[in-house]
């Protein structure tokens, strides 16, 4: 269990890492939802001592890899809460929802917004998203997340599989996610932040990505760091030793991880990784 003390001085420096694992979204990224400044002189250590870093998130893969642009030559890519793991442009294990279960859900959207609800969902397949709902309004919103994402007249229609349905309700989410909880046990439905829900395929998560990952690169839990804050990352705590809850983490976080690090709003993984690397 993670303590309340948020000071680093119990950590070593230059322990045997291989594997940084972190969740963006109130994590990694600052209050202004940017990657802090000082991170990128960390990340070029880390890529000289061969350690890997890997963002861990509920957005697409090509989000991502527009976040770290040239920089992320050869970052491992976890993606759509772990549905989705990217290697050097190459799938490293995917998990897609029945194309059943998607039409159901899809319907059940369809229907919400016909009878009112200011709401839309992001198809996200494995090449890119869609989403059926063409204003601006919500697509400046889901802009922020998905890179790459266009509006369709009909979702089930692309060529594509889907990963992940995420329902943007413009920060209802604990009120829309009862509207898609009879789909429990075909999907796992959860709030993954303020505005969105996550339905994604049974024994789909950040830690069943993380376990991939390490599996095909030889890397042990004893080598692997990973942070985070929200319910999403909740799985993650049990695949490193090295866990880390921010300290505006939900408790559910806090009590899984072995560690506390400082806020994202006080830069909290750059703290912690110079802390472990002895910069």
């Amino acid at each position: 269990m993670a303590t309340d003390d948020v000071t680093l001085d119990h950590l070593p420096t230059d322990p045997d890492i291989r594997l940084v694992v972190a969740d963006m979204d109130g994590t990694l990224l600052d209050g202004n939802g940017e990657v802090p400044h000082a991170f990128w002189p960390l990340l070029e250590v880390m890529n000289a001592r061969d350690i890997l870093f890997a963002p861990a998130s509920g957005r697409q893969a090509a989000t991502l890899v527009k976040t770290f642009g040239h920089v992320g030559d050869g970052m491992p890519i976890i993606a759509e809460n772990g549905c989705l793991v990217m290697l050097d442009g190459e799938i490293v294990s995917a998990n897609p929802i029945d194309p059943g279960v998607v039409a159901e859900v899809v319907e059940v959207e369809r229907a919400l917004r016909a009878d009112g609800h200011d709401l839309g969902m992001i198809f996200c397949g494995v090449e890119q998203a869609w989403t059926e709902r063409h204003d601006e309004r919500f697509l400046t919103d889901c802009g922020r997340y998905f890179a790459a994402l266009d509006p369709v007249d009909d979702v089930l229609a692309v060529d594509d599989r889907a990963v992940k349905l995420a329902v943007n309700d413009f920060g209802h989410a604990d009120r829309t996610i009862a509207h898609f909880e009879r789909f429990a046990g075909a999907l796992q439905v959860m709030a993954s932040g303020p505005e969105w829900v996550d339905m994604i395929a049974p024994g789909s998560n950040k830690g069943t990505a993380i376990r991939a990952l390490q599996r095909r690169l030889g890397i042990t839990r004893a080598q692997t760091v990973v942070f985070g804050d929200y319910l999403n990352d909740l799985p993650m705590m049990g695949e490193a030793d090295w866990s880390f809850a921010m300290a505006n983490a939900m408790p559910e976080v806090a009590a899984a991880a072995n560690h506390r690090a400082p806020a994202n709003t006080d830069a909290g993984v750059v703290s912690v990784l110079a802390r472990l690397l002895g910069v």
